[in-house]
C-alpha cells in the first residue's frame, strides 16, 4: 500500500502530465513551486527559465492534445528523502519527442511542488 506521501506525488505527476499535454498553466501552477528552476539540458540547446517564463511559453504554445499528438508517460522513480524533498524519474513523449525529465520536489504548506524541473528531449524514435 502507497503512503499518503507517494499518492500526493502520483496525483501530483498525473497534473504534471496533463498540464503538459493540454498546455494548461493553471493545472502547471499547482505542480510547480513558485521559485521554479526550469533548465533545458538538451545537447546544443540549453536553456534557463523561472516560472513566469516558463508558464508563458505553455501559454502561448499550441497544446499537443488540440493537434492530437499521441502521449505516452510514465514515471520510472521516485525516490523520497523524509518527507521534505524527493527525486522524480519521468519520461513522456508529444510534441515528436521523446522527454527524459528529473523533477526535484520538495514538501511545502500546500504539499509536494516540483522546485527544479530538469529534463533534455531527442527526436521521437519510430
Amino acid at each position: 500500500m502507497k503512503s499518503s506521501d507517494e499518492q500526493q506525488i502520483d496525483a501530483l505527476m498525473e497534473r504534471y502530465f496533463e498540464g503538459l499535454y493540454h498546455s494548461d498553466s493553471a493545472v502547471l501552477r499547482t505542480v510547480f513551486h513558485p521559485e521554479l528552476a526550469y533548465v533545458n539540458a538538451t545537447d546544443g540547446n540549453h536553456e534557463f527559465m523561472d516560472l513566469e517564463t516558463y508558464m508563458t511559453r505553455i501559454d502561448n504554445r499550441e497544446a499537443p492534445a488540440k493537434r492530437g499528438d499521441p502521449r505516452r508517460e510514465s514515471v520510472d522513480r521516485v525516490s523520497l528523502t523524509g518527507r521534505q524533498m524527493g527525486l522524480v524519474e519521468a519520461r513522456m513523449t508529444m510534441m515528436g519527442r521523446d522527454y527524459q525529465d528529473l523533477l526535484t520536489l520538495i514538501h511545502t504548506d500546500d504539499g509536494w511542488k516540483v522546485i527544479t524541473k530538469v529534463f533534455a528531449y531527442r527526436a521521437k524514435e519510430d
